[in-house]
């Protein structure tokens, strides 16, 4: 393989940051851990030799906190994992010692976004609380023009970040609701032999209104019974405004042994 040639139709590639910042503002679901970042050493503390100085910090935050993706071991069902482990078997010394985010393979693949918003014609009055069903992806596939293939990454666009991500607590949606994939469409994707979902959700997952993160069928279904990975709280927006319906994708989970999830910076290459 020709590495010039590589690097060349890089080169000419628009590239889009499909993270968030990460900060003590970064919404969350309500129970996981909350960021927090204090400077362990300052400059001036200790200054070397030429008058140099550094500065360090400690940071503590849950593994789900802003872009992330999550592992098999992240959900159980009836005390089993993915596979049909039982969790007991999978736990060794108080840690997971099968499942955790370390397995989950760095993907550098075809990506595809479903912008359901747009291909919809939804507004932001239509999102709070609202089901994307089987026949609705469909529909966007169909409209959009792509194919999804085999082990490809597909990525969901409700539009909900571009609705409320000024508002934490309604970007959390507990009391609207908050939309996403249901279980039938879940399963048009796994289906199709997708390797990798996400969205641009906390939640991978229609989130009925009121109930919050009670009931994840959706999470089960791709976790426990299909093995496949979800990103969560991706930035779709400038992918969806530049009209980017397939990509390259470059996803690297960081290999922390037995943690159920890893923070990511996904970057999508497009052609122009």
């Amino acid at each position: 393989m020709n590495l010039d040639v590589i690097l060349k139709e890089l080169d000419g590639s628009r590239r889009f940051d499909l993270s968030v910042p990460i900060s003590a503002d970064t919404p969350l679901t309500p129970h996981m851990v909350p960021f927090r970042m204090a400077y362990m050493r300052r400059h001036g503390d200790i200054v070397r030799d030429g008058d140099v100085s550094g500065s360090t910090e400690m940071i503590s935050m849950g593994a789900h906190t802003g872009t992330h993706v999550d592992a098999l071991a992240h959900i159980s069902h009836r005390g089993h994992l993915h596979g049909g482990l039982p969790v007991d078997d999978a736990m060794v010394a108080g840690r997971f010692a099968s499942l955790g985010v370390e397995t989950v393979v760095p993907f550098i693949g075809r990506g595809v976004l479903l912008d359901v918003p747009r291909w919809l014609e939804l507004d932001a009055a239509d999102l709070p609380g609202r089901a994307t069903t089987a026949d609705d992806l469909a529909a966007v596939i169909e409209r959009a023009q792509v194919e999804i293939r085999p082990g490809d990454a597909v990525f969901i666009r409700s539009g909900w970040m571009q609705h409320t991500y000024a508002a934490p607590a309604d970007y959390v949606g507990h009391a609207t609701g908050v939309p996403g994939p249901d279980l039938d469409g879940a399963r048009l994707l796994t289906d199709l032999g997708v390797a990798l979902v996400g969205s641009d959700t906390l939640a991978f997952e229609h989130l009925a209104p009121g109930l919050g993160h009670t009931r994840l069928p959706v999470h089960r279904h791709l976790l426990v019974d299909s093995g496949v990975p979800i990103v969560e709280h991706l930035m779709l927006e400038n992918l969806a405004a530049a009209s980017v319906a397939e990509f390259l994708l470059v996803l690297l989970p960081l290999p922390i042994v037995g943690a159920t999830a890893s923070p990511l910076r996904p970057i999508a290459l497009a052609s122009d």
